[in-house]
């Protein structure tokens, strides 16, 4: 009796606040649909700058999540290279120290090993209009765009194609600041450090303002003069580079940009780019590129540690760590990153660099809890957030 009783009153309370049914789901729906954060425990740490603390289930297990939500109007984001460089590597916290900033997290992926080439960039990276590193398997960039009174950030596939021109003939250009292969074309900035690295087994040309200074035969490991910068060749097309370099000690470097959203066509010093892998989230909706990155189902799937950027649907834009690896906090799968970076309210969202590498820093601290034995990895680079001076 009870039960049908419930169930009458139950039936009375619809009929009398049904008309209201659609009033709320459309509410609701205007929150969720306009990125509306409000479950969440903000707490503002600066003018532009709010953070919250997240623990909730994926998957069946406990995750915890650090969420920074930045107004691009009251800071700017930068990317800032290990030791401001275009290899080595560093702490985040140690970058955003030394970059006075009030935020950081982790970013790119890098080579991690202990060669003299830790820490080079995987896929294209760019700081003030300067490419450090060329990309790689069409993989997904952030790319940033510090104009005076606001910051605004675009995802993209940009590409970069270079050569030298010797003379009358012209030679492509592979790669920038990184170990030469044994056929390969490479330039040398001051950024990558002193000398090439290189071994014996190529031609080295030295550029200063357009005029071919010294040719290295078999010699290797040349001086990067810090006005100018070396050609490396390596390979079959080493014997050509020389013939030309002989002939004509006038050297033209020519690179052609590709796919730099229109709005950043402007001032390109204002650009910094960083590249990470898969994309998670394209127009409002999941879209995880793995294949078209030649990234693996296992990284898609597997749980781990994970650092991740979104434009969010009401303007502002979005750091976030997830924690793993530990009884804590299990780490997530993509799928299920995407899913709640959609659920945040994510326009446009990719991975970057996670597992032992995700940092968030915050203030002055480590505010996540990274998960290699040893505490923070030192990383080949970071983005940096610092507020904006008031006009």
């Amino acid at each position: 009796m009870k039960i049908i009783q419930r169930s009458r009153q139950q039936s009375t309370l619809t009929r009398q606040f049904g008309h209201y049914r659609f009033l709320v789901f459309a509410l609701c729906t205007l929150f969720v649909s306009s990125g509306d954060l409000g479950a969440q425990q903000w707490k503002a740490v600066a003018s532009g700058v709010e953070h919250a603390e997240v623990r909730r289930e994926f998957s069946g297990k406990q995750v915890d999540v650090d969420l920074l939500r930045l107004d691009l109007k009251k800071v700017r984001i930068d990317v800032k290279h290990a030791n401001d460089a275009a290899i080595g590597t560093e702490t985040t916290s140690s970058i955003a120290k030394r970059s006075k900033a009030i935020a950081a997290i982790n970013a790119g992926f890098f080579r991690l090993d202990r060669t003299p080439f830790a820490g080079d960039p995987v896929g294209l990276f760019m700081i003030d209009g300067t490419p450090l590193s060329e990309p790689t398997n069409e993989r997904i960039q952030m790319i940033v765009n510090n104009m005076p009174t606001r910051t605004d950030v675009r995802f993209a596939r940009a590409k970069i194609s270079q050569s030298v021109t010797i003379g009358k003939e012209s030679f492509e250009l592979v790669g920038i600041n990184r170990e030469r292969r044994s056929d390969d074309v490479v330039v040398y900035t001051p950024e990558f450090g002193a000398t090439t690295q290189t071994n014996v087994e190529g031609l080295e040309l030295v550029v200063i303002k357009g005029v071919i200074t010294s040719i290295a035969d078999g010699v290797g490991n040349a001086v990067i003069p810090r006005n100018g910068y070396v050609i490396s060749v390596s390979g079959p097309r080493k014997d050509g580079m020389l013939s030309a370099a002989r002939n004509s000690s006038t050297l033209t470097l020519v690179r052609t940009w590709e796919g730099i959203p229109p709005e950043f066509q402007g001032d390109r010093t204002r650009i910094d780019i960083v590249t990470g892998v898969p994309q998670l989230v394209r127009n409002g909706a999941v879209d995880i590129t793995w294949e078209l990155e030649k990234s693996n189902r296992a990284f898609v799937d597997t749980r781990h540690p994970r650092t991740a950027v979104a434009r969010l649907r009401d303007g502002k834009f979005l750091f976030l760590t997830v924690d793993g690896r530990t009884e804590q906090s299990a780490g997530v799968g993509l799928e299920d990153l995407a899913a709640y970076l959609v659920e945040l309210g994510a326009i446009d969202a990719i991975n970057l660099d996670g597992g032992g590498s995700t940092t968030m820093f915050l203030n002055g601290k480590i505010v996540n809890q990274p998960s290699d034995p040893g505490g923070e990895r030192k990383v080949s680079d970071a983005l940096v957030v610092t507020l904006r001076r008031r006009r």
